[in-house]
Order: C-alpha cells, then sequence, then structure tokens
C-alpha cells in the first residue's frame, strides 16, 4: 500500500478563495481540478443542454408523437437501482408529460438475463404494446431490438453503456457513448439519460403548443430518483453529474422526495433531512439492488413509484429483509470466495507470496445474484481485477457460467473481456460493461481457459505500479479543522466516483488499540498533540506505535456529545 498526497494548485486554491469558497473546501476542490467558483454552481441552468446529447430530439418527436395518439408504451428496465430509478423517472416523467398507456417489465437476472433479449421483445409485444423503451440498456441487444421490430413494435433505446461492433436498428437511439455523440457527460448514468429524453419530450410538446412555460409539468420533481441512481450506478461524478446529485440531495433535504425513498431512508435508519450521497451508495442503493439480486426488482420499481406512504413502508421494509439476507449469503460467498483467492498466491524462494495479476474464482454454491459484490470485495482487497462465477439459475443453462467483474485503475475491464474473445473465440458466450465492472457468461469446461486468458492480458497491461495499492490523500488536516461543524459541512458535500470524498494522512501516534465486535480495530490516537480516537472497519492487526494513516472525518456521538473521529483508510509505516 502506497499513501500519495494529493497535488493542490496553489493558484486554484487562491482564485477559489478569493471567491468566498471556504479555505479547506477551496483546498479539496482545488486538488480535484476545479478551477473555479463557476464550476460549482449546481443550478438547473448550468445543466448541458438536452439537445447536446445524441437522439434527444428524434426521442422527443416519437415520443411527442406517441402521446399525441395515445399509444401503449411500455418501459423495459434494467434490474439494478439505476434501471429502477430510471424506470420510475421514465414511468412519473412521462405520465406528467400526458402519456396515459404506460407500463414496464423488468428482466429476470436468473431467468431472463441482462437486457433486452429476443424473448424479453415477445412478451412486450404480446402485452399488446405499440412502443418499446429501454432505460439503462440496450446499446447491445442487436437481437432484442430485431425481434421486437420483427412484431411491429416502435423501439427507443436509452442507455449509457459502451456499444458493441453493431448498434440495434432501433428507430432512435440515445447513448452519449454512441459513435458521433459529442455530449461532454460521457459517465451519465442510464436515469439521467432518461431525465434528458424527457427534458427534450418536454421542450418539443412546449413547441407544439400542448402547454406553456407557465404551464407546463415541473420534472424537477424526479430530481431525487435521478440522484439516487447517478450515485448507486457508482459513474463518476463530473461536474454535470454534480449538479444532478446536487439538486435531487437538495429536494430530498428539503422534504420533496417520493414517499418510497422517504421510506427507504427510515427503513436504513437514516434522516432524510441531513441526506448525503453516503446514504444513497451505502444505504437507499444496496436495498434496491437487493430486490434484482435475490428477489425481483418489481419490488424496488414499486416502491419508488408508490405515493402512497403506507404502501413505500410496507415495500421498503420488505426491501430490508431482503438485504438482509443478501448480507447473509454474501458473507459466506466472500468467506469462501477469499479463501479461493487466497490458494492461489504463489511462494516465492524468500518465503514471500505472489499475488496473480487478475483473479478469478467460482464455486458451485454460489449464488449469482451476488457475484458482483464479493468480486467488489476481492477486488479491494488484494488490488487485482477480479472475476467471481456462479453456475446460472435459467432453465436449460446448467452448463453455463455467470460472471461479474470489478477492476482496478488502469485496466479497462470491458476491453480486457474483448481481447480475451478475439483471442480466444467461442470462450465467452456473452459480455459487456465498463472499465470498472463488466460482466459476462461462458460455458463451464471454459472456466480455466478464461481464467488464464484474463490473466495473460492482466500480465501484459498491468506494471508493478499498478498493482500497488495506491490511497490519494488531501495530506495533513489543520488543527482549526478538526471540527464537527466542519465535519457536518464536509459530508454535505457532493462526493463519489471520479469527485472522491476527502481523505486526509499524517503521522500519528497510537495511544491504544482494541478489537470491536471481532474485526474492527478501535484505537485512541494523539494527533498533533492531541487526542482523538479513530476505527478501522474490517481491519484487526495491530497498528505500530508510531504509523501514517490515511483517514476520513467523521463526527461520533457519545452521551449526547458529538466528537471528530478518524474513519481509517489505510496505513503506512514511518
Amino acid at each position: 500500500m502506497k499513501i500519495v498526497a494529493r497535488d493542490i494548485p496553489p493558484r486554484s486554491v487562491w482564485a477559489l478563495e478569493q471567491a468566498g469558497v471556504h479555505p479547506l473546501l477551496a483546498r479539496l476542490y482545488a486538488a480535484r481540478g476545479v478551477l473555479g467558483k463557476d464550476e460549482l454552481d449546481d443550478g438547473l441552468a448550468r445543466l448541458l443542454p438536452p439537445d447536446t446529447l445524441k437522439g434527444t430530439r428524434e426521442a422527443a418527436v416519437l415520443l411527442a408523437d406517441a402521446i399525441r395518439d395515445d399509444k401503449r408504451l411500455c418501459i423495459v428496465a434494467d434490474y439494478d437501482c439505476d434501471g429502477a430509478t430510471a424506470c420510475a423517472v421514465a414511468m412519473r416523467g412521462l405520465k406528467l408529460l400526458g402519456a396515459r398507456q404506460l407500463s414496464y417489465l423488468v428482466p429476470d437476472r436468473v431467468v431472463d438475463g441482462y437486457g433486452l433479449t429476443p424473448p424479453i421483445a415477445e412478451r412486450v409485444a404480446d402485452g399488446g404494446a405499440d412502443m418499446l423503451i429501454t432505460v439503462d440498456n440496450g446499446i447491445a441487444s442487436v437481437d432484442g431490438v430485431a425481434a421486437a421490430k420483427a412484431r411491429g413494435l416502435q423501439v427507443l433505446v436509452t442507455d449509457h453503456h459502451l456499444p458493441g461492433p453493431q448498434l440495434p436498428d432501433a428507430d432512435v437511439l440515445v447513448n452519449p457513448n454512441q459513435p458521433g455523440c459529442d455530449f461532454q457527460s460521457k459517465s451519465i448514468a442510464g436515469v439521467g439519460v432518461m431525465f434528458y429524453v424527457l427534458l427534450a419530450l418536454r421542450s418539443e410538446l412546449r413547441a407544439r403548443g400542448v402547454f406553456d412555460a407557465a404551464s407546463q409539468p415541473k420534472l424537477d420533481v424526479l430530481l431525487p430518483l435521478v440522484a439516487l441512481g447517478t450515485v448507486a450506478d457508482v459513474v463518476k461524478l463530473d461536474a454535470n453529474n454534480r449538479r444532478l446529485v446536487a439538486q435531487g440531495l437538495r429536494r430530498i433535504r428539503a422534504g420533496a422526495l417520493p414517499a418510497g425513498i422517504a421510506a427507504l431512508f427510515t427503513a436504513a435508519g437514516r434522516k432524510a433531512p441531513v441526506a448525503t450521497t453516503f446514504d444513497f451508495g451505502f444505504a437507499l442503493g444496496p436495498r434496491i439492488n437487493a430486490a434484482g439480486r435475490l428477489a425481483d426488482m418489481t419490488l424496488g420499481i414499486e416502491c419508488l413509484l408508490t405515493d402512497d406512504a403506507g404502501r413505500a413502508d410496507e415495500l421498503a421494509r420488505t426491501l430490508d429483509g431482503i438485504n438482509r439476507e443478501r448480507r447473509d449469503i454474501e458473507g459466506g460467498m466472500r468467506e469462501q470466495a477469499l479463501l479461493m483467492a487466497e490458494s492461489l498466491f504463489d511462494v516465492d524462494a524468500a518465503g514471500g507470496e505472489s499475488v496473480p495479476p487478475a483473479i478469478t474464482v467460482f464455486d458451485a454454491a454460489f449464488h449469482e445474484g451476488v457475484v458482483g459484490i464479493v468480486a467488489s470485495r476481492l477486488k479491494d482487497r488484494f488490488h487485482r481485477p477480479a472475476f467471481v462465477f456462479a453456475a446460472s439459475g435459467a432453465p436449460g443453462k446448467a452448463h453455463e457460467l455467470k460472471g461479474s467483474g470489478r477492476s482496478i485503475p488502469g485496466f479497462h475491464l470491458r476491453d480486457a473481456l474483448d481481447l480475451v474473445a478475439k483471442r480466444h473465440p467461442g470462450v465467452l458466450l456473452r459480455f459487456g460493461g465498463h472499465a470498472m465492472a463488466a460482466g459476462c457468461t461462458v460455458a463451464r469446461e471454459q472456466i480455466g481457459t478464461f481464467e488464464h486468458a484474463l490473466a495473460q492480458v492482466a500480465t501484459e497491461w498491468l506494471d508493478a505500479a499498478s498493482l500497488t495499492r495506491r490511497i490519494d490523500t488531501d495530506g495533513p488536516i489543520a488543527a482549526e479543522y478538526m471540527r464537527v461543524d466542519l465535519v457536518d459541512t464536509l459530508h454535505r458535500e457532493v462526493w463519489g466516483q471520479g469527485f472522491a470524498p476527502p481523505t486526509f494522512s499524517e503521522e500519528v501516534e497510537v495511544i491504544s488499540q482494541r478489537l470491536v465486535g471481532e474485526k474492527h480495530l478501535a484505537v485512541r490516537l494523539k494527533h498533533q498533540g492531541k487526542p482523538v480516537d479513530g476505527i478501522w472497519f474490517g481491519h484487526i492487526e495491530p497498528l505500530p506505535p508510531k504509523v501514517v494513516l490515511a483517514f476520513r472525518l467523521d463526527a461520533d456521538e457519545w452521551q449526547g456529545v458529538r466528537r471528530v473521529r478518524f474513519l481509517i483508510e489505510g496505513a503506512e509505516s514511518t
């Protein structure tokens, strides 16, 4: 592990401070590439224009005509939080804009697999729809779109995933990553893409005289859903995504949120008036995702669609129960996967361990709905690209293994799968995803070939520096900023993927240390001459008397008194 302080450009710090930004925030923003205060303006007027996202104008015309003709619209969603929120945004937004015949269908992870498949298209057609709209999927669904078109359906694909070598023959494609799209936020989530389609549709309906600027529906009511899906999907929080999230958080804190999101806050034991991006990523998002992993994502979507507080509470408690079950399953899988990964280590002549450049594990008892989470745990533990496979539970697919992978900086996972597919034709039955997360299906007898092929690509692409876990920090924290009110200020800001939450680092003395709950290290430290408590979750090895720590700031409450404490992220011997 290597702890590295970020470069903090003094000119940017000075410019931000001169513009009235708090000195600590100015330092943090400058280290994340913010050059001026205008970049911190999260007003809706600063959002990228909808017509710069390729396909939105055509999608608006297609949908406006469908609403005029009272066509039956069916949304095909993905079974994760981004897909669920995108579906809810589509259903709520289209209804606000005048659509009357709306339905949705979400594939079953086990039976249907990912995306718009031909059988899903057939089900939509058999249900009587006139138009099929994908959210958070579809850009790789060449056969599914063809099947829908063959049944006479109009098809609108809204997605944000990377396209394959062939684009589907949909009536309209809206995806920032499709060829020829100049939209500046390539990392917008699926829910954000659908929100942009609705903005364009409202503009088209306004141009047609359906309503004027004063009477048009307010789509900002959808922003809490957009914010939740954006953070939960772990997309890069570029300036545009940060604005979407900030606007959603602002409404949630003010009490302007759907009943389902309010109920999820309650079920998770969190407080909406002080909502943070951490709540989205670690409390609400996992509860919605659990439905798609272990049960039926319809539960999650219905929770986000209902306006009945009682119904929302019931669904949120159901989702909370499913998430508890998910944690139990994950715990057992994680321990088994860690043991299997450690068995891959080589012992060199000096007695040291050599970790393979990529990790692939499979066990017949693994649950396919949780493989992605376990892959993420392996990636975090060993700092290696990791794939975890489980046997497919789909009827007639017992010979197939479904895998989910997570990656580290410098290793584009989808590109790696593409190279494996080219070098070993037939090994990958299906694959897709992003740079940091991807999925694939292999025949059971080919798992060994896949493991060696992925490791070979990792050997070629990753060097020693890439394979060393690195924690980027904001350097020391001045004693004057060790205040609870400043901790609260930091928590209110928008942090996440690509705009990392503040992490500080410096040498401290360890006064005392003990294990809490057998798996967490609680410590008493001396920081700049003053005592402070800290905790390192999931870590049990003791610290030396003096050590350089990487830590985040938190506020701990004891007997009604709130105090600053350190959440330890890593340690480096002095």
